[in-house]
């Protein structure tokens, strides 16, 4: 394995609309993990663990295309402000 990329299968957070999911068979995700994380917001962000098997966090920075092929069974749900705390995340990493 180089870089920071975890090997194996991962659980994300899909941000991509149905609509566009369907028509491209891709989504657009963000990785989650279960381990602590040492980085902040906006790189990480801990998710409320009341819908979720375990305590876990969003790793905004490692955003992906995923194929749906890919995308196993849902785990979870995230709120609409967690989502609304990702986007906003993700629009201070890119500088918009």
């Amino acid at each position: 394995m180089k870089g920071k990329e975890q090997a194996g299968l991962r659980p994300v957070v899909i941000l991509s609309q149905d609509d566009f999911d369907e028509y491209s068979g891709t989504v657009i995700a963000v990785a989650i993990t279960s381990q602590p994380q040492g980085a902040g917001y906006p790189l990480t962000l801990e998710l409320d663990p009341s819908d979720l098997p375990e305590r876990s966090w969003v790793k905004i920075s490692q955003i992906r295309t995923l194929s749906t092929a890919r995308i196993g069974k849902k785990i979870g749900t995230v709120s609409r402000e967690e989502l609304d705390q990702i986007i906003e995340g993700l629009n201070e990493l890119i500088g918009s």
